[in-house]
């Protein structure tokens, strides 16, 4: 019982904590623009090109051999 006199004044922080946070992020704009975000990612970005290998680089990767005969 005792707890209780901890406990409810701590959960009455973190409430006005969490209603403070999610003023901020009305007031900041974090809720304006909902379809942008979730149209892009069915959208393909074909703006860059693709890289492509240099041919003066040198192939440097270990190859393995069978020795054991």
């Amino acid at each position: 019982m005792e707890s209780l006199y901890l406990l409810i004044p701590i959960a009455l922080l973190v409430i006005a904590l969490a209603i403070k946070i999610l003023f901020w992020a009305i007031n900041n704009g974090q809720y304006d623009d909902l379809d942008t975000e979730s149209h892009r990612i069915l959208f393909d970005d074909d703006d860059q090109p693709k890289h492509q290998p240099d041919t003066n680089e040198v192939d440097n990767s270990v190859h393995s051999r069978n020795d054991s005969l």
